[in-house]
């Protein structure tokens, strides 16, 4: 198996992993600009999560370039 899509199957699947860990961030405290916890982590992560969804894309089309 090439590295690179390993790589790339792993940045893929953090998000998920994290998301469906709903246990873990599933609390009020602490707050920040008025989101309890539960609502910032999971907006934060839409950040992260597309940071890495790109990042995966971008070494995907740099290996079919090559």
């Amino acid at each position: 198996m090439n590295t690179k899509y390993l790589i790339a199957g792993i940045l893929i699947v953090i998000p998920f992993i994290v998301y469906f860990a709903i246990p873990t961030y599933n609390r009020v405290n602490p707050e920040i600009g008025g989101l309890t916890f539960f609502y910032w982590y999971q907006t934060l992560w839409l950040g992260i999560s597309a940071l890495l969804f790109g990042i995966a894309a971008y070494i995907l089309d740099r290996e079919v370039k090559q």
